[in-house]
């Protein structure tokens, strides 16, 4: 039997009540019927409803009464939105007007099957079984069986090009395919990506990039150049070979790179610590891991200006703050929050740095507190994406030894740092006050030069007590003077 919660019906019923007073007659539609069907829970569930006309004023006048937020979505179509905080949870309420005499034909410039179905409001408060009273002229129920995903009509992504990038983030939600109909109307509709909003492709784009199958997703969209729309920074990496260490040109390297991220993911899913970090939402209820997964896409953007070619062989050095350049433009182009793009550049400019100090041997304890200092909160990010751009290399040159040294190098740092996060950072011997107060000196540059450099030596063991501390820092100051 097909019912919707008691929890979800206490969310409705001011709704309904208010609904019912005002003698207008609605329908729920869309993804809280799909969902019911997927038996899909969500923690902030959002419900879309259709009225036969005057969404916007009901919707208006809903809002005073539930004193809630409300926001016009589209005056042509008459769209609006509620959004109310209930029990902790934010959950949204958006009513349109019928697109079409008949509420049959108004489903049918809805998005996909599995979105056109509906049910009279009143059904959903009643003791009858859902599945009898659903609405389903296009089949959407047994594509959903099918683990298909089909447009509704054949103007769906002529009505709405964002719908294109929806198919796909749908598809990585719920492990559906797009039928064969939907993918050739996807790449002969697809230039119309170019007129909606940056905001909107922004949103599926990082749907896709929360699922576990964002590689497979992105591939897709990149063999029908649709990805080369959204980031036209992905044509100059295409066929640019990058000699013996690598089996892959720089774009394929990239998807490469982001499907054993996901592989990684996967492995690492079990450890508690690392599985928090991932989890954390810089913005928007956006997370680490998947900005992670934007990261893996753009570490090598700055390959292509800095290829240079020297003694027969390919060089791309400085390709990484090229390429911190480029993140900047893109990140501001998708109009992410300022922490995510300074997550985003930190992660491209120092992506080959647990490189660097894996060639180099075993890292002096110098090394590793700069390294931890320079990344800050994104240490581990990088580290992460150093191992999944390390195993998508597989160059002829590129030897067990170096892989095995890599590895060894990298998972020893983020257990080093996965240990000083445990544990209480010990309090600087000095601070600014006693510097300034011991030496006479008023505040200023030098007075930061000295804590850095005092930060360090206390790191690496080199002063162990106040007394060294201040030697050290008269020396640096002196030298400074």
């Amino acid at each position: 039997m097909l019912k919707i919660n008691e929890n979800d019906k206490g969310v409705l019923r001011p709704v309904y009540n208010f609904a019912k007073s005002k003698k207008v007659k609605l329908y729920l539609v869309g993804g809280a019927l799909r969902d019911l069907i997927l038996n899909r829970k969500k923690d902030n569930p959002d419900f879309d409803f259709c009225l036969k006309k005057g969404a916007i004023n009901f919707g208006r006048a809903l809002a005073k009464q539930l004193k809630c937020g409300f926001v016009v979505l589209d005056e042509e179509h008459a769209a609006c939105r509620l959004v109310k905080k209930i029990n902790g949870k934010v959950h949204t309420f958006d009513f349109t007007d019928f697109r079409a005499p008949t509420l049959e034909k108004d489903l049918l410039h809805r998005d996909f099957t599995i979105n056109s179905m509906a049910v009279r409001f009143e059904d959903v408060f009643s003791c009858k079984d859902l599945n009898a009273l659903i609405v389903d002229p296009y089949s959407g129920r047994a594509d959903l069986k099918s683990k298909i995903i089909r447009v509704t009509g054949k103007n769906s992504f002529k009505e709405d090009p964002l719908r294109i990038l929806r198919a796909f983030s749908f598809s990585c939600m719920f492990g559906l395919a797009l039928d064969k109909e939907t993918l050739r109307l996807a790449k002969k509709e697809k230039h119309l990506i170019s007129k909606v909003s940056s905001e909107r492709i922004r949103e599926e784009l990082f749907k896709i990039f929360d699922s576990r199958t964002a590689h497979i997703s992105l591939t897709v969209l990149d063999k029908l150049k649709i990805l080369e729309i959204i980031f036209p920074e992905i044509k100059p990496m295409r066929g640019i070979g990058q000699g013996p260490y690598h089996h892959l040109d720089v774009w394929q390297h990239t998807l490469e790179t982001l499907n054993q991220f996901e592989l990684l993911l996967q492995a690492l899913k079990q450890n508690l610590e690392i599985s928090g970090y991932l989890s954390q939402e810089l913005s928007s209820l956006r997370k680490r891991s998947s900005l992670l997964k934007l990261a893996c896409i753009l570490h090598d953007v700055g390959k292509p200006k800095a290829l240079r070619r020297e003694k027969g062989k390919i060089i791309f050095h400085g390709h990484e703050r090229i390429g911190l350049g480029l993140a900047r433009i893109i990140c501001r182009r998708l109009k992410l929050a300022n922490d995510e793009i300074r997550s985003l550049e930190k992660i491209v400019l120092w992506h080959l740095r647990p490189g660097y100090l894996a060639d180099n041997g075993r890292p002096t304890e110098r090394a590793i507190f700069r390294y931890f200092r320079d990344t800050g909160n994104d240490a581990l990010a990088v580290l992460l994406l150093s191992l999944a751009d390390q195993r998508a290399t597989k160059g002829p040159l590129t030897t067990a030894l170096s892989r095995v040294r890599h590895e060894k190098t990298v998972r020893a740092l983020i257990r080093r740092l996965l240990n000083q996060n445990r544990e209480k950072k010990p309090a600087p011997f000095l601070n600014g006050n006693d510097i300034m107060r011991k030496f006479k000196l008023a505040s200023g540059p030098l007075i930061g030069k000295v804590l850095l450099a005092l930060e360090e030596a206390q790191a690496i063991g080199k002063v162990k007590n106040k007394k060294g501390a201040f030697r050290l820092a008269a020396t640096i100051i002196k030298r400074k003077k």
